[in-house]
C-alpha cells in the first residue's frame, strides 16, 4: 500500500505540473509531441482524435514532461514554423515554463484549504503551549502563552521557520527572543540529552500550542498563510545549505519520501493529504531556482535572450541543461545513498 500512495502522491503532483505548462503551450498555438507522466519506457501511451499529442504513462513514477516542438537542436520541417517554442512572444514562453510551478503552489492552496475546512485551521504562529516539567524549558522562564520570535537572532516566528531553527540548532544553547504582554524578552535555553531506542535526541521541553479555528474564511487564510511559510522555510534551507548551517544529510530523496509517504498514510487521509500538499511545494520551490534542467533555468534563459533581444544559442542552452540534469542525477544518487544508510539505522 506505501508503493501505491507513493505513487499516487507523486502522480498527482507531477500530473498537475507538467498540465501547467502543456495546458499554456496549447493555449499559446505550440506543437506538443508528448505529455508524459513519469520517466524510462513506455507503459501506456495513446492519442485523442483531431489531436497531434501524444500522451503516455512511463515506469519510473517520478518526474514527467511536455516534450514541444521548437525545443530541440535540430529543426524539425514537419511541423508549422508558427507552431514553434521558440518563434512565441516572451509571454507566451515565460507562461507556458511557469505555468507548471504556479499550479504547484494552486494544488498546495486547495489541498491546505479542504483539511482546513474539514479537520480545522491550525494556528503558524511559533506560540508555546504546552511545557514539560522535567524539561530545561520550565525553569527557564518560559511561559504558554509566549510568541516565539527569533532564535539565536534567526526568525522563528512560525511553526515551519521554527522547526528550522530547531534543528539547525540542533543539540546546541540557544536563546530564544519571545514576546509577552507586548514586551519583547531572552530566554537561554540548554537542551537536554536523551537516549530513547539507541537514539541520541535533545529535547528543550516545550510544544506549540495547537489551538484550531474553524470556517470557510479562517481556511482560506490558513491555506495562504501555510504555503508561504513554506515557501519561506525552504528559501532558508537553501540558505543554510549555502553557509554550511545545514548539512546535505538533511535533506531526501525519492527513498526517503517512500519512507515519509508511508508514515504518513498510517496517521490517515488528512495526514497524507497534508504531505502532499507539503511535496506539491517543493515541487514548485526547486523547479523555481535559476538551475539548468529546472524550470527555473528555463526561465533565466528566457530572460537573457529577453535582454540581448536575440534566441540563445539552442546548441550552448541545450549543453548548459544536460550538465545540469548530470549534476542533479549525481546529487540524486548521494541523496539516495543517504537515504538507504539512514533506513538501515
Amino acid at each position: 500500500m506505501t508503493l501505491i500512495y507513493f505513487i499516487l502522491v507523486l502522480g498527482v503532483i507531477v500530473l498537475i505540473h507538467e498540465f501547467g505548462h502543456f495546458i499554456f503551450a496549447k493555449k499559446a498555438g505550440i506543437y506538443v509531441y508528448e505529455f508524459s507522466i513519469g520517466m524510462g519506457p513506455r507503459i501506456i501511451k495513446w492519442k485523442r482524435k483531431n489531436d497531434e499529442t501524444e500522451y503516455s504513462i512511463r515506469l519510473i513514477p517520478i518526474g514527467g514532461f511536455v516534450q514541444m516542438a521548437g525545443e530541440e537542436i535540430d529543426d524539425d520541417p514537419n511541423v508549422p514554423k508558427d507552431k514553434k517554442f521558440g518563434v512565441k512572444t516572451f509571454g507566451q514562453k515565460f507562461m507556458t515554463v511557469i505555468a507548471g510551478i504556479m499550479n504547484n503552489f494552486i494544488l498546495a492552496i486547495v489541498l491546505f484549504f479542504i483539511i482546513a475546512l474539514f479537520t480545522g485551521a491550525p494556528q503558524n504562529k511559533a506560540i508555546v503551549g504546552e511545557i514539560s516539567k522535567d524539561y530545561p524549558a520550565y525553569t527557564s522562564g518560559l511561559q504558554t502563552g509566549d510568541q516565539i520570535l527569533k532564535i539565536n537572532g534567526k526568525d522563528a516566528k512560525t511553526y515551519d521557520t521554527l522547526a528550522l531553527q530547531l534543528q539547525v540548532n540542533n543539540g546546541q544553547t540557544i536563546k530564544m527572543e519571545v514576546e509577552r504582554d507586548g514586551n519583547t524578552k531572552t530566554i537561554t535555553l540548554k537542551p537536554k540529552k536523551v537516549e530513547q531506542d539507541g537514539q541520541t535526541t535533545y529535547k528543550y521541553g516545550f510544544a506549540i500550542t495547537d489551538e484550531i479555528e474553524t470556517g470557510f474564511f479562517a481556511s482560506i487564510k490558513y491555506a495562504f498563510s501555510k504555503t508561504f511559510s513554506l515557501l519561506h522555510q525552504m528559501v532558508l534551507i537553501i540558505a543554510y545549505l549555502i553557509t554550511g548551517n545545514l548539512n546535505i544529510n538533511a535533506l531526501s530523496g525519492p527513498v526517503g519520501i517512500f519512507s515519509i509517504v508511508g508514515t504518513a498514510a498510517d496517521s490517515g487521509i488528512w495526514s497524507l493529504l497534508s504531505l502532499t500538499a507539503l511535496l506539491s511545494v517543493n515541487v514548485g520551490f526547486i523547479n523555481f531556482l535559476p538551475i539548468p534542467a529546472f524550470d527555473g533555468g528555463r526561465i533565466l534563459f528566457l530572460i537573457i535572450e529577453k535582454i540581448k533581444g536575440k534566441p540563445v544559442d539552442p546548441r550552448f542552452e541545450n549543453t548548459i541543461h544536460s550538465i545540469g540534469f548530470f549534476l542533479l542525477m549525481a546529487l540524486m544518487i548521494l541523496i539516495t545513498y543517504n537515504d538507504i544508510i539512514r533506513l538501515l539505522g
